[in-house]
C-alpha cells in the first residue's frame, strides 16, 4: 500500500483522470499501488460511479475526487490539478497505464531539475486490444536530446514525440499559468501547447507512461465537426510558432502528415470529406514555409494534390492504390474459398433481394434448439408482435427434438442461406457464422447466455487454455455487427465493454430467459417435480458442474455414490452435466435406479430443473447467477479454484463474494449439506448480496422490454421499470409449493 503522505509537498502530484472506459482502470491503479510511491501523491478524478467505485478501493491511499457521469476529460484534469500539493503534475488517463516503480523514478528525476524547466518528456509503452507493451518510437529521439535542460527551438523534433499529455510531466506554476489554454478536450493540442509554452524542457529516456489504445470500432463515431478540428488545432499551433522558423517548420510536416493520415483512413461521408479536404489544402498553402520542397515518391505526389486542392484526383490515386491491394488479396482469398463457393453463390443471391421487415432468425447454443434468452424473447414476440415470423436455426439430428409446428431450417441448406440474408432481425445467443453480412437495416441481437465469472472475449488473449484455437480477429468482426447485447447487471454490462470493446447499445433489461423465476407458480414447480419423479418431501439438489479449459476430456470431481450414501435416502440428486459433453455416463448405474440420482444432462430447459430443485451445487457455472434469483441455497464446490483461476482468469473473486457456503472438498461439501450449514442464517446473507449485485435487472419482465425496445422500437424511457431486488417475489420453492 502507498505510505502515507507527510504536510510537505510531495514531488509529484500524478493525476488520474476520466471514466472507468472497458474496465482498464483497475490495473492503472493497482500498478500505481504495488510499491511505495516516495515524493508522489495520486490523485483519482473518477468519472461515473464506475471509475469512484473502483478508485474507493485504493482510498485513503489515492485522494479520490467524484465527478459526474459525463464529465470531460479536461474538467477532470482541472479537478484532480486544483487538488494536487505536488510541484510536478503527470496526468494519466484511466484508460491508460503506468509502469511499476515509473513514479517514483520520474519523481527523483525532477528533483534534480533545474527552476527553469517547464515540461519533462518521458518514453511511453504501447498497448492495443492484441499487443501489450510495446517499445514506442519515441526512445531514441529522447536518447539523442540527452538529459540536459535545452529549448525547444534547439531541438524542434520533439515536437516528433507522440502527442500524449502521459508522455510529458509539467511543472505546477507553468501547468496553473497556462491552465487556460491547456486545458482543452483535445489531450494532442495540449501536448503540443505545452511544448511551445515552455521556456525549457528535459527529457527522460525512460518508459514511464503506457498509452493504451482502445479500438476505433468501439469508440463513438466522428462528427464532422470533430474532422474539421484537425485542422483548427494546427492553424492555432503555427500562429504560437510563427517567429519561431525550426519549430513552425516541424509542425507544418505535422499538420500535411496528420491530414493525409485522417483523409485516407477515416471514413467519411463524401460532404464531409470534401470539405475536410478543403480546409486541409487553404491551411497548406497559407502556412507552408519558405523553400519548403516535397519529399520524394508517392508522398509527395499526396502532398502536391493537397495543396493544389485536387480532390478529385487525390480521390482517383486512392482508388488505383486500393484497386492494386484488392487483386492480391482476391488471390489469396479465392484459393481458401473454392470448397464454399456453391453456399457463397447463394448467400449472395440471396442478398440482392429485399430485406423481410417481418422475419426473425433465431438461434441458440451453436443451433441446438429453442432455447435459453432467444427463446424466451421469440415466446414473447408472438405475443407482442405477432406479425414477426420466428425461424429457428436447427441442427438436422436436434430438429426432432423441436416443439411441434417449429418453423426452421438446418445449416448449410438452401433456405438457410436464404432467411440469413433476408431476415431482418437475427438472435442468437452466440454466433453466426463469419460469413453473415450485417445488411443496412437489419438488426442484430446478442443475447449472450450467462454472467461472466470466467473471462470472455478478448481478456482470454492472456490465458493460453482458454484463448486455444480462437481468432481474436474474426471474433471482432462479429461483435462489430452487434447492434444489442442483452445484460442482466450492471457486471456483466461493464465486462462485455472490455471483452467487447463495439459500439453495440447495451440493453440493461435482464436476462429473458430468468423471467420464468418470477412468473412460475406453485403448479408449475409441483408439475416439474413429477415430471423428474421427486416425491413430496424429498430434498432434490441440483448438481450442475461445468468445463474446465484445461482438462482434454471431462472427468467427475465428486464420488457422488458416496455422497448419495451420506445424504439419505430423502435426497434426490438431479446431475447435468456441461454441454460440451455427449452424456454423463460416469453417474453410477446402480444409483440412478435406486431414483436418488437423476441423469438430466440432455433434460430442456433448464429453468426446470431450477425450479424444481431446493438447491443448487455448482463450481464456476453461470447456472449460480440465474438460480439466485430463486432466493435458494447455493453452495460452491470450489476443489480447483486456484487453478481455474489461474488457468481461464476470473472477472472476480467468488471465494470472497459467494452466493453461499464454499466447499474446498468433497468432506467439506458432504459437511455443509448434512447440517443447516447450506441454508443457515450465514448462507442467506451471503446469498442477498450476492442477489443485488448480480441478479440486478432480472423481475419477470425482461423479454418484453428486449421485444418492445428492440422489434417495438419503443422508447427506453417508457419501457416497463426494473424491480428493486427486495420487491420481488421468486417462485415458489418445492416446499411451499407442495404445501399450496
Amino acid at each position: 500500500m502507498s505510505e502515507t503522505m507527510s504536510e510537505t509537498a510531495p514531488d509529484l502530484s500524478v493525476v488520474v483522470h476520466g471514466p472507468n472506459v472497458q474496465d482498464h482502470l483497475p490495473a492503472l491503479l493497482d500498478s500505481l499501488d504495488a510499491h511505495p510511491l516516495t515524493g508522489v501523491e495520486v490523485i483519482v478524478a473518477a468519472v461515473g460511479d464506475w471509475a469512484r467505485e473502483t478508485a474507493e478501493r485504493h482510498a485513503p491511499a489515492f485522494t479520490v475526487l467524484p465527478l459526474p457521469e459525463g464529465a470531460g476529460d479536461a474538467a477532470a484534469r482541472s479537478a484532480g490539478a486544483a487538488r494536487a500539493r505536488g510541484r510536478w503534475l503527470h496526468f494519466v488517463h484511466a484508460g491508460d497505464g503506468v509502469p511499476v516503480g515509473a513514479p517514483t523514478a520520474v519523481a527523483r528525476h525532477t528533483g534534480g531539475l533545474p527552476g527553469t524547466v517547464d515540461v519533462l518528456l518521458l518514453d511511453h509503452l504501447r498497448s492495443t486490444w492484441h499487443t501489450l507493451a510495446r517499445p514506442s518510437p519515441d526512445g531514441p529521439r529522447l536518447a539523442r536530446a540527452g538529459r540536459a535542460d535545452l529549448a525547444l527551438d534547439d531541438r524542434a523534433a520533439l515536437l516528433r514525440l507522440a502527442p500524449l499529455l502521459g508522455n510529458r510531466v509539467v511543472r505546477a506554476g507553468f501547468w496553473r499559468a497556462h491552465e487556460r489554454l491547456l486545458t482543452t478536450e483535445d489531450e494532442p493540442f495540449a501536448a503540443y501547447a505545452a511544448l511551445l509554452l515552455a521556456d525549457r524542457v528535459a527529457c527522460l529516456p525512460h518508459p514511464a507512461y503506457e498509452d493504451r489504445r482502445l479500438r476505433p470500432e468501439s469508440l463513438p463515431p466522428v462528427p464532422p465537426e470533430q474532422r474539421y478540428a484537425l485542422v483548427d488545432r494546427y492553424e492555432t499551433l503555427l500562429a504560437l510558432a510563427a517567429d519561431r522558423p525550426a519549430v513552425h517548420g516541424v509542425l507544418y510536416d505535422l499538420m500535411v502528415r496528420d491530414c493525409l493520415r485522417a483523409f485516407a483512413r477515416a471514413r467519411m461521408p463524401d460532404d464531409v470529406a470534401r470539405e475536410f479536404f478543403r480546409r486541409a489544402s487553404a491551411a497548406t498553402r497559407r502556412h507552408r514555409p519558405d523553400g519548403h520542397r516535397h519529399p520524394a515518391g508517392l508522398e509527395g505526389v499526396r502532398r502536391s494534390l493537397l495543396e493544389e486542392g485536387a480532390y478529385a484526383k487525390y480521390r482517383a490515386l486512392q482508388q488505383a492504390s486500393h484497386a492494386r491491394r484488392g487483386v492480391r488479396s482476391a488471390a489469396r482469398t479465392g484459393r481458401r474459398r473454392a470448397g464454399t463457393r456453391l453456399a457463397a453463390l447463394r448467400y449472395r443471391r440471396a442478398l440482392t433481394r429485399p430485406v423481410d421487415p417481418h422475419l426473425a432468425v433465431f438461434s441458440a447454443y451453436w443451433a441446438r434448439g429453442v432455447a435459453c434468452n432467444p427463446a424466451a424473447i421469440a415466446a414473447r414476440l408472438a405475443e407482442l408482435a405477432p406479425g414477426v415470423r420466428p425461424v429457428w436455426v436447427v441442427t438436422a439430428g436436434n430438429a426432432a427434438l423441436l416443439p411441434p409446428g417449429t418453423d426452421h431450417v438446418v445449416p448449410g441448406t438452401r433456405r438457410y442461406w436464404e432467411v440469413l440474408a433476408r431476415a431482418k432481425y437475427l438472435v442468437n445467443n452466440v454466433n453466426f457464422p463469419d460469413a453473415v453480412v450485417k445488411r443496412p437495416g437489419t438488426v442484430h441481437l446478442q443475447t449472450h447466455h450467462g454472467t461472466p465469472l470466467k473471462r470472455m472475449g478478448l481478456d482470454q488473449l492472456p490465458y493460453p487454455a482458454a484463448a486455444h484455437g480462437l481468432n481474436f480477429q474474426a471474433l471482432l468482426e462479429r461483435v462489430d455487427k452487434w447492434d444489442f447485447s442483452v445484460s442482466a447487471n450492471s457486471h456483466t454490462t461493464r465486462m462485455w465493454q472490455r471483452a467487447y470493446p463495439s459500439r453495440h447499445i447495451s440493453l440493461d433489461h435482464g436476462y429473458p430467459r430468468n423471467d420464468v423465476y418470477y412468473t412460475a407458480g406453485a403448479a408449475e414447480v409441483r408439475a416439474v417435480r413429477e415430471r423428474l419423479g421427486i416425491a413430496p418431501g424429498r430434498r432434490a439438489i441440483l448438481y450442475a458442474p461445468t468445463h474446465r479449459d484445461y482438462e482434454a476430456d471431462w472427468s467427475p470431481r465428486l464420488d457422488l455414490a458416496a455422497l448419495a450414501d451420506r445424504l439419505g435416502e430423502e435426497t434426490v440428486l438431479l446431475v447435468r452435466a456441461h454441454y460440451f459433453y455427449e452424456s454423463a455416463s460416469a453417474w453410477p448405474a446402480a444409483l440412478r435406479r435406486t431414483g436418488r440420482l437423476v441423469d438430466v444432462s440432455s433434460y430442456e430447459p433448464v429453468e426446470d430443473l431450477c425450479l424444481a430443485a431446493d438447491a443448487l451445487v455448482t463450481d464456476y457455472s453461470s447456472i449460480m447467477f440465474d438460480y439466485a434469483n430463486l432466493d435458494r441455497p447455493i453452495v460452491i464446490h470450489a476443489d480447483d479454484w486456484e487453478t481455474y483461476r489461474t488457468t481461464r482468469g476470473v472477472y472476480f473473486d467468488l471465494m470472497a463474494e459467494a452466493p453461499g457456503p464454499v466447499a474446498r472438498s468433497q468432506a467439506e461439501l458432504t459437511e455443509i449439506l448434512t447440517t443447516d450449514a447450506w441454508r443457515d442464517e450465514r448462507a442467506a446473507k451471503a446469498r442477498t448480496a450476492f442477489r443485488r449485485r448480480f441478479c440486478e435487472y432480472d423481475d419477470g419482465r425482461a423479454a418484453e422490454r428486449v421485444v418492445r425496445r428492440v422489434f417495438l422500437g419503443e422508447d427506453e424511457r417508457l419501457l416497463p421499470r426494473v424491480l428493486p431486488v427486495d420487491e420481488r417475489t421468486p417462485a415458489p420453492t418445492p416446499e411451499e409449493a407442495t404445501a399450496s
